[in-house]
């Protein structure tokens, strides 16, 4: 029992890590947001509009 605890602590360290990693790297490498900018999030420029 005492295994799978200190697995399981390691596991959730690794992923808190990888999350923090990937927060680094979208920071650093994402676009500047300006105030008035519209956020597209997973939209493609060619589909349709629907409103």
């Amino acid at each position: 029992m005492k295994r799978v605890a200190i697995w399981a602590f390691y596991a959730v360290g690794a992923l808190a890590i990888g999350y923090l990693a990937l927060f680094a790297y979208a920071t650093f490498t994402g676009r500047d947001l300006q105030p008035g900018d519209p956020i597209h999030i997973f939209r493609r420029p060619d589909a349709p509009s629907y409103s």
